[in-house]
């Protein structure tokens, strides 16, 4: 009898139409800002969450995420700031060389671009080992010496968010312009979230300080750092943040370790 309920559910799967047979993956992050807030047994809670997520500042706007199945991430990978081992997935945007490499190392498995080709936007839903990956597309600001007649190039880089163990971790990317409903609603919930805060090359200070606020993630992590003065960031997202500068350039998280008042974290082992 289980072997004539297996053969029948093989039989539907085979003609399932297309769209249906590759159902894009689910978001936890975008489920979860959705619903509504609901209870949840606290031994469920700890359980489902205990595992943490080791990340490390490698300069500029590179990121290494570490999940705990040990699968490797880095964000706006160009190959000039490496920590450790060679990532196993690698995002890029392409708003500057130094956010992306058209010749990566042969050996990373999964390279993933923010930026699509013939002018269509790129659409990223994966999940790779113990990690679901997605984008939300922005649009850049064209080359300069670039005359195609148009300021900007729409869904020209990606906001790219990693779901793992939990948490929902995003990395603005080099972001170019303010966020609309629509982009705030694709992003969903963010635990963690990395900022570009240099103020000129990207967006200014008050802009990227109203999208920070707006996101209201637990943990802040500033990158595309140059000569900003630190003050000057803490000053516009508000007191309602706390700061935690460490001398490291590595920090462990877990869902159960997020601070209780907004916290922006400085590694400034680089």
């Amino acid at each position: 009898m289980r072997r004539l309920v297996s053969t029948a559910l093989a039989l539907f799967g085979a003609f399932l139409p297309p769209a249906l047979a590759q159902q894009p993956q689910r978001s936890e992050c975008l489920a979860m800002a959705q619903s509504a807030p609901r209870a949840m047994p606290v031994a469920f809670r700890q359980a489902a969450s205990s595992a943490e997520v080791e990340i490390t500042y490698a300069g500029h706007s590179t990121y290494f995420i570490d999940t705990p199945g040990g699968l490797r991430i880095a964000t706006d990978y160009s190959g000039a700031y490496q920590v450790g081992r060679l990532p196993d997935l690698v995002t890029m945007n392409r708003a500057h060389s130094t956010h992306y490499s058209l010749f990566p190392d042969k050996r990373i498995p999964h390279v993933l671009h923010g930026w699509g080709e013939d002018g269509k936007p790129a659409i990223v839903s994966e999940r790779i080992s113990d990690a679901f990956i997605r984008n939300v597309t922005t649009d850049i600001r064209r080359y300069f010496g670039d005359d195609a007649g148009t300021d900007m190039i729409r869904d020209g880089n990606s906001i790219f968010i990693f779901e793992v163990a939990g948490l929902c971790i995003g990395h603005l990317g080099h972001l170019h312009h303010k966020l609309d409903d629509s982009h705030f609603a694709q992003i969903g919930r963010l635990d963690i979230v990395m900022v570009p805060i240099d103020g000129t090359y990207t967006m200014s200070l008050d802009g990227v300080s109203e999208i920070t606020r707006r996101l209201r993630a637990s943990v802040v992590l500033p990158m595309h750092r140059f000569a900003t003065p630190l003050d000057d960031f803490m000053r516009r997202i508000g007191q309602q943040f706390e700061i935690d500068r460490r001398t490291e350039r590595s920090f462990r998280m877990s869902r159960d370790a997020l601070p209780s008042k907004p916290t922006v974290i400085i590694l400034d082992g680089v």
